[in-house]
């Protein structure tokens, strides 16, 4: 699925590049796993190659889907559970699952009640995460710099 020198995007980790792929024995089970590196270039990840999908490991998206998540920021957000607790399981759920628009909607919710209340350390946490994933993942995919995406989504 996936080859040495591919850019990828991990679920709460966001863009790195699939470095190799490396056979492991953990607890006496032989396996291949991708050997990532992040962007930051100071975190890496072995991923199992087996569940790599299930656990949402996916190539980046187009330039046009790109601009189509950027425009899609722009749209009203849903303000998510009332409930804070309920709200942040779903947000995680959301960041876990690693989609593309399950994080942008995290982004828009988290924006909104920020607007509003303000946030909780936690959900503050996650916003900052959700949009650094989103806009590393499109400034990689257009060539620009992250900083610029990132003004664009907030």
């Amino acid at each position: 699925m996936f080859s040495i020198g591919d850019l990828v995007c991990y679920p709460m980790h966001g863009v790195g590049t699939v470095e190799g792929i490396v056979r492991q024995t953990v607890l006496g089970v032989a396996a291949d796993y991708y050997s990532l590196r992040f962007a930051n270039g100071k975190m890496t990840a072995l991923v199992p190659v087996a569940t790599a999908e299930k656990v949402g490991l996916r190539h980046l998206i187009c330039e046009d889907e790109c601009r189509k998540v950027l425009s899609y920021m722009g749209e009203p957000g849903d303000r998510g559970n009332d409930n804070w607790n309920q709200r942040y399981r779903d947000n995680m759920e959301k960041m876990r699952k690693g989609d593309v628009y399950e994080v942008a909607d995290v982004v828009k919710c988290l924006r909104l009640r920020e607007a509003e209340k303000g946030l909780s350390a936690g959900e503050r946490k996650m916003l900052s995460t959700a949009k650094l994933i989103i806009a590393g993942e499109i400034a990689t995919v257009l060539k620009v710099d992250q900083a610029e995406i990132e003004e664009k989504i907030c």
